[in-house]
């Protein structure tokens, strides 16, 4: 019994160790630009794509490369999340007036489906 604590023990520290080392000489991590809005992230889009084009349209990639293709990504990821999320509440809103209109909710239907046209409106500009 003593020999299995012990062993649990050391392997406990080990482990902790090597983690310690690894956030040492981990990857730093950035925030990005924010999205804060579906606006934002398009224009974060448009404006760090051609970015990370012209680092991956090299032949081979050099370790800078590669940290700026990480820092790169944390703003694209912001703007990926923004717009999946106008997505979806665009989706919903949708679903609203469908199920107004089974309903015979006149005025829910007309209302949410102003909504919809204008959040639908900002995805086809």
């Amino acid at each position: 019994m003593k020999k299995s604590l012990f062993a649990v023990g050391v392997l406990s520290l080990g482990l902790s160790s090597l983690g310690a080392q690894a956030s040492d000489h981990g990857v730093k991590h950035f925030k990005g630009v924010p999205s804060e809005t579906y606006e934002q992230a398009v224009a974060n889009l448009a404006e760090y794509n051609p970015k990370l084009a012209a680092i991956v349209a090299k032949e081979s990639l050099t370790p800078k490369d590669m940290a700026d293709i990480h820092q790169l990504t944390y703003t694209l990821e912001n703007a990926i999340e923004r717009i999946k999320i106008h997505v979806e509440t665009t989706a919903e809103t949708l679903e609203e007036v469908h199920q107004a209109s089974e309903k015979a909710q006149y005025d829910t239907a007309r209302d949410q489906g102003r909504i919809y046209l204008e959040q639908s409106g900002l995805l086809v500009r």
